[in-house]
Formats: C-alpha cells, structure tokens, sequence
C-alpha cells in the first residue's frame, strides 16, 4: 500500500489478467467487461488507479475493455521518484520511438495484434482505441489495424523533443490518413490550452495530416486537478492528463464533459454501427 492525500495503490481485482501472446511476444494484460473490445494504453507511469477508473468507466459503458501493461508497476499510485525511473527506461527502450526523427514505436504492432485478437473475441464492428500521453498517438498508429475504427488521442507527448512531431514515420502517416480517408473514419483527440507536452502545434499537424477527420477538442488548463498525483505535480508541472490525473469529477466541469463525449464516441462507432438500420 502507498497511500498518500488519501490515494492508494490499486489491487486490480476487478479484472481478470493474461499474459497475451503476439507473434512471441508475451505481455501482460487486464480485461474486464463485455461487449465490443476496447484497448486503453496506459499513461506515463504507468497503469495507474486513474487509469484503471477511465478504464472502469469504459467498462461501464458497455464494452470489455484491455489494458496492456507497456511500463512502471501495474496499479501503482504514480511518485514522483518512481515515475522518472520508469521514463528513463522508457526512453531507451528498443519498443519506443520517444524522440524525434525515430519515427513509428516498435510496440504498436504489438498493440495492432492485441487489437486483432480482442476484435475476434468480442466480435461487433471493430475495437476502439484509447491512447493517454506517451502512449496517445498510438491510437492512431493503431488505425492501421483494420479492426480498429474508433481512436482517441489523449495529450499526445511523443516525440519529447519536437512539439510539432507526430510520432509516426512518412510510410505510416500516409498510410494512415488513406486508412481515415477510405474507410470515413474521425479521430477524436483532447489536449489542455496550457499543456507544455502536447502544444497546440501538435494538433495543428495531427489536422495537417488529417483535415477534418481530426476532432481536437482543447480543454481551459484552468479547468485541471491542481491537486494531481505527485509524478504530475513534481514531474510533469503541467495540465495535461484530461480524463485520468487531471480529471475533476464534477457535474457540468468540462473534464467529465470530455469523459462524456470519450464515451459517445466509442459507443456510436462501436456499438451503434451494430445495430440493424445503422
């Protein structure tokens, strides 16, 4: 247990856990729910209690949601000394593009074949995507994997060090957006005004990129948790974490009119799209 400001480690006993295999590569990954598959990647430090409570509310909604374990310590509260820990690993992980010029992570085609294996689980329409900071331009990557058709960008933070980067080599890009194109899908993203790792520069290429498929939506920084867990106060210094560290549970505070619109989103893609008419 690391309790602080009334906060704990999550137990995750809510879910059950598999070790998933993807063409030899084995990572650990929890699932709970029914209903359409749903992949939610974790933030930076890891997969938190926040990110187990998007991931719950997710479930709630209607749909089994997996969430790969990518970095850091499973249901661990995010510290401060911990959380830089994980990103110096992180970084120089072969499975991670973190800065500019590297191009497309290696680990989203591992991602690609967790969502090709959760759509033949859970059948329906396709999976959703749900990418959080270092891992929110995966689920766009994660487009090129015919089964997803539903991806959410949560302030992308990769690459570290271009805040106009995409995090996506040329090949991919251009395979993406005719992906987006052919199939009339939209993407829907969220980002703080003030957040210093996913600057309005970034979104402005995402819509480069993508023209009107890309759905940015930009949240008052003044509207953040400015009491965050410390990794995000110590670390990170920014908002940045719309729907998870950043996230005020409030009625009408635009971080729980995101989570609303989050959640809309995958179910008129996801579970709308499935029904007779539609």
């Amino acid at each position: 247990m690391n309790a602080a400001n009334g906060r704990s480690d999550d137990a995750i006993a809510d879910f059950s856990h598999r070790l998933v295999d993807v063409d030899g590569v084995m990572k650990m990954v929890h699932v709970a729910g029914s209903g359409p598959a749903v992949v939610l990647m974790p933030e930076m430090p890891g997969v938190s209690p926040d990110v187990l409570r998007l991931a719950r509310w997710v479930r709630d909604a209607g749909f089994t949601v997996y969430v790969p374990s990518l970095f850091g310590t499973d249901g661990a509260y995010p510290t401060a000394e911990g959380g830089e820990e994980v990103i110096r690993r992180t970084c120089v992980s072969a499975e991670f593009r973190a800065f500019a010029g590297g191009g497309t992570s290696p680990v989203t085609v591992w991602l690609r074949g967790l969502a090709r294996q959760a759509h033949a689980e859970c059948g329906g329409p396709g999976v959703g995507a749900i990418g959080l900071c270092f891992t929110g331009n995966f689920a766009l990557t994660m487009m090129l994997e015919p089964a997803v058709i539903a991806s959410v960008v949560n302030h992308p933070s990769l690459p570290l060090d271009d805040p106009a980067g995409l995090e996506l080599s040329d090949e991919d890009a251009h395979a993406v957006k005719e992906r987006v194109s052919r199939d009339g899908l939209k993407v829907l993203a969220y980002r703080f005004d003030n957040d210093r790792w996913c600057t309005g520069q970034r979104f402005a290429a995402y819509r480069t990129l993508l023209g009107d498929a890309f759905d940015g939506r930009v949240l008052p920084g003044g509207s953040a948790n400015t009491d965050p867990p410390p990794f995000f106060r110590d670390i990170v210094q920014t908002p940045h974490s719309v729907v998870t560290a950043h996230f005020i549970d409030e009625d009408g505070h635009p971080t729980v009119k995101a989570r609303t619109e989050i959640l809309t989103y995958l179910t008129d893609r996801l579970r709308q799209a499935s029904r007779p008419g539609l």
